[in-house]
């Protein structure tokens, strides 16, 4: 059997959330995806995620979230990730800290899925080894499926080059996240893991990163602080999709994904 995946970058504010609201039940309907993976790490108001923006998302058609650097920065995480079994935060935070870094789900196909998140240390606030917390991880997850799909949340691309070719042929798919900027480096690895630095931004791409341009500007040029306010105009859906053969684990194709608001037609 083969499972399809649709994987997607960094949603940022309320832009954002809406394109998933217009744009993603169609897309996964008329593309036969089976599993849907995002990262939220930025949906409120452009940092951290909220029990709204968790709710808006899901009911968008996102089977799974991950998060990031950006975890901690809304407080009602907290009991999203004590109870909800489809929202990880990085598996190589404290141990101590609230939640989980990985999890095994249902699909509606009958197919457990494992998800991964990781954080990156290069260019990163310091966490514990990502490799190491990877090991760890796929070992306990491939006891009960061999469909693994990872999230690293890095800043280098060599970083998450390095841990796309150190998970090779131990899980389905490594895709980036974090740096809000689409990649054209997918590929399928010599040991059957779908790979792509980054799938990207889920927002306003007349932007900065997903801010308003003349703010982040005004930083760059004096140095001076300035709200960083979540810009609102072209808007897109930004990801991937694996499909993987379930029997094997690994993938088989691999795709980009961009989606433009303007470009949906009005039904």
């Amino acid at each position: 059997m083969r499972l399809k995946v649709l994987v997607m970058g960094d949603i940022v504010g309320s832009p954002g959330r809406r394109i998933l609201r217009e744009c993603l039940p169609r897309y996964l309907q008329e593309n036969g995806i089976h599993f849907c993976i995002a990262n939220a790490e930025n949906a409120a108001g452009g940092s951290g995620l909220t029990k709204r923006c968790w709710e808006q998302i899901r009911e968008a058609g996102v089977d799974f979230i991950t998060l990031g650097d950006h975890t901690w920065r809304k407080a009602e995480v907290i009991p999203l990730l004590e109870r909800e079994e489809r929202l990880i935060r990085p598996a190589n935070y404290s141990a101590a800290a609230v939640g989980r870094g990985w999890a095994i789900v249902n699909t509606d196909l009958g197919i457990q899925v494992g998800v991964l998140n990781l954080l990156g240390r290069v260019f990163m606030q310091p966490v514990d080894c990502p490799f190491a917390a990877a090991d760890k991880a796929v070992e306990e997850m491939r006891r009960k499926t061999n469909v693994i799909i990872v999230d690293f949340h890095a800043e280098a691309t060599s970083e998450k080059l390095a841990l796309g070719h150190y998970l090779d042929g131990r899980v389905s798919a490594v895709f980036g996240t974090h740096t809000h900027v689409q990649t054209a480096d997918e590929q399928i690895f010599r040991g059957g893991t779908g790979y792509i630095t980054d799938v990207g931004m889920t927002g306003p791409h007349d932007s900065i990163l997903g801010r308003k341009i003349k703010p982040v500007l005004h930083k760059f040029v004096t140095q001076m602080h300035a709200p960083f306010d979540v810009a609102e105009k072209d808007v897109r859906i930004c990801g991937s999709s694996f499909t993987i053969d379930t029997e094997t684990g690994k993938t088989v194709e691999v795709e980009r994904v961009m989606i433009r608001l303007e470009d949906v037609p009005v039904t």
